[in-house]
């Protein structure tokens, strides 16, 4: 009777003191009361992601998202092994906000719901984001996302890291981002060619080739662009022949663009083709191809052509080949000025920053910027300012630190960054 009454004790006991989530008493809110406790919390939180019940290991790691410290990082990894794709997705998106913090507001993660056994989700079409060159993630964070973007739980999951391997440079990666090259799935296709745009490995263009005739527009365009990006010139000839064959208009103004980043003086018959298009995004790409030719012969057509040119687009493409032919005094009338003044119009600046950060490369361009930076507006010192870190020399520190100590507050914090990011790549 006595060993009785201790047993019964005993098991008491162990009700109690054992962990509520063995038998299902424990619920998601308790999981966010936990959470509470911020950073000394986690290892309650990651003793959760063991949990069998998928709420509580959902709003574990949505806790562990939110506290977001160095000492979130070996939880997530954790996180993205768990057998859940929602569960994978958060993780990815929690370990890319640390080093991008804000991600999680508009990664994947961000636009969720469940349909019964299913993850309905929507990737935003915005994807440029990328980490400065400064910023180094942890070598385990990105073998995580790598195996996530070869074989996650699901195909969202398997698209949504290859994007986190992108947005952090993730070169280690890339043997993982290759496979899913050869998936039949249209979002991991085209995020893991945007990833391999971001961190811009040449030796891995050959790999892209075979999706350069894709039967869906988005994914072809952005293999056209990655082998333009990725300088392989040896594709000039499928390019060429997707230009020929191509009804889409899209898929034409990219082929014809790559084409023009890939120097090759067999093009000019092309550039001459569609310089005067009635396609105004035909005649920019032309004009940029003869810039990217140094073909200085060219130097009188084009500055007929953007005298002429009515529409801003093609203009700025125009002005890009002049100032690469050698045009680069930066004055009232200048393509040089003309590119600049792009920098203040919310249309234009996106176009007219790729178009600089080329040009930048070029010492005699730099120099024509430098004594004109202190006297720009707020938005052409903040995109100078990010120009230069991806484009300067070291020529460009000078420049940069005469900008730390300017009156507005958003541009000293650019400039900050832009030199952390110009010494870390130079």
């Amino acid at each position: 009777m006595r060993v009785l009454r201790v047993s019964l004790l005993f098991a008491a006991v162990s009700l109690f003191a054992a962990p509520q989530n063995s038998d299902g008493n424990l619920r998601p809110k308790d999981v966010r009361e936990i959470a509470k406790e911020g950073s000394a919390a986690m290892p309650k939180l990651r003793a959760l992601l063991k949990n069998p019940e998928l709420e509580i290991r959902i709003e574990a790691v949505k806790a562990i998202v939110q506290t977001g410290t160095q000492h979130s990082l070996d939880p997530l990894i954790e996180a993205t092994r768990d057998a859940d794709a929602e569960i994978q997705i958060r993780a990815t998106d929690g370990l890319v906000n640390f080093y991008q913090p804000g991600y999680v507001q508009s990664g994947l993660s961000a636009s969720f719901r469940r349909a019964g056994t299913r993850i309905v989700s929507r990737f935003s079409d915005t994807n440029d984001a990328v980490i400065p060159p400064y910023i180094q993630p942890r070598p385990d964070v990105i073998d995580a996302l790598g195996k996530l973007a070869r074989g996650g739980a699901g195909q969202e999951s398997r698209a949504n890291a290859a994007r986190a391997v992108g947005v952090l440079r993730g070169a280690s990666a890339i043997p993982d981002l290759i496979e899913g090259l050869r998936s039949k799935d249209t979002n991991l296709i085209y995020e893991t060619l945007i990833a391999l745009q971001k961190i811009r490995e040449p030796k891995v263009a050959s790999n892209v080739v075979f999706l350069l005739r894709d039967l869906d527009p988005k994914v072809q365009i952005a293999a056209i662009e990655t082998t333009g990006i990725l300088r392989n010139k040896d594709a000039l000839p499928d390019l060429a022949d997707v230009l020929n064959r191509t009804r889409n208009t899209k898929v034409r103004r990219a082929a014809l663009t790559s084409i023009a980043m890939l120097p090759d003086p067999k093009n000019r018959e092309i550039f001459a083709r569609y310089l005067e298009d009635k396609d105004e995004g035909m005649r920019g790409a032309a004009a940029e191809g003869y810039g990217w030719l140094a073909d200085t012969s060219a130097v009188a057509v084009l500055g007929k052509a953007f005298e002429e040119e009515k529409k801003l687009s093609p203009r700025l493409s125009l002005a890009f080949a002049l100032v690469m032919l050698g045009n680069e005094k930066l004055s009232e009338e200048s393509p040089l000025q003309y590119l600049m003044n792009a920098l203040n119009s919310s249309a234009r600046k996106g176009e007219a920053f790729p178009l600089l950060v080329e040009l930048t490369r070029k010492p005699a361009v730099r120099a024509a910027i430098y004594p004109a930076l202190p006297q720009g507006t707020k938005d052409e010192k903040i995109q100078i300012a990010q120009i230069l870190a991806r484009s300067g020399g070291p020529d460009s520190s000078a420049p940069l630190e005469s900008l730390t100590h300017d009156a507005n507050s958003e541009v000293v914090q650019e400039a900050v960054r832009a030199l952390q990011a110009l010494k870390a790549r130079i």
